[in-house]
């Protein structure tokens, strides 16, 4: 009886898997999911997706870490799209596992710091599942393995309510970052989970760790 008494006490959670999903028409899902938030919703949401090729720009990005025109890109097939979360230029990709945490600190713990140490404590402990010593780097945000970046993370804020998130790399086309400036950071390799692990990683698989490490972690109860 106590641990259905415990479930019965977290905060219920949401996992809303989008599929393969454009970069603005997530971003607008995750908009409708923060209003209901500011409405008293009793729940939190996650949304999972997968992006065709694309490159964001944060509110913190250069143009100078655009390393080729959006012509060229657009020849690539490869959409640019500025958007309102915090930090640098990223890219975004099939392949790669994408989180949005619509959730409200009142009910966790209103702490930026906390919540963003929080996303990366999910993904290195992810990773760890997956044979991969994942950790961070002082003074830099994400996931870090053999000082090669394998998760960027990248939030903002309303009313202490969490949308943006995080990308994971699974296995993308990787030759898509030599486009940008990942993050702003010249001198940090990127790469990939099943790079590093030498072998192709499911991402269905990844996906379904992921959800139970951020339950654990955020003491939520996923549905």
């Amino acid at each position: 009886m106590t641990g259905e008494s415990e479930a019965m006490n977290k905060r219920p959670c949401n996992v809303v898997k989008l599929g393969t999903l454009e970069y603005r028409a997530a971003h607008d899902r995750q908009l409708d999911a923060l209003e209901k938030q500011f409405d008293g919703s009793d729940a939190d949401t996650l949304f999972l997706v997968e992006h065709p090729p694309v490159i964001t720009l944060g509110r913190a990005s250069s143009p100078a870490h655009l390393l080729v025109s959006r012509e060229f890109l657009r020849g690539k097939g490869i959409d640019v799209v500025e958007t309102d979360r915090g930090g640098d230029v990223t890219y975004h990709g099939p392949g790669q596992l994408v989180a949005y945490p619509i959730m409200n600190l009142a009910y966790h713990r209103q702490d930026v710091g906390w919540y963003l140490r929080t996303l990366e404590h999910v993904v290195i402990e992810t990773l760890n599942c997956f044979g991969l010593e994942a950790g961070r780097i002082p003074g830099l945000t994400g996931v870090w393995v053999d000082g090669k970046k394998v998760a960027a993370i990248g939030i903002a804020l309303r009313r202490w309510v969490t949308y943006h998130g995080l990308a994971l790399n699974v296995s993308p086309e990787m030759s898509h970052y030599n486009h940008i400036v990942p993050c702003g950071i010249a001198d940090r390799p990127v790469s990939s989970m099943s790079q590093l692990a030498g072998r192709e990683i499911p991402l269905a698989e990844v996906e379904t760790q992921f959800v139970s490490t951020f339950a654990e972690a955020f003491d939520v109860e996923s549905s």
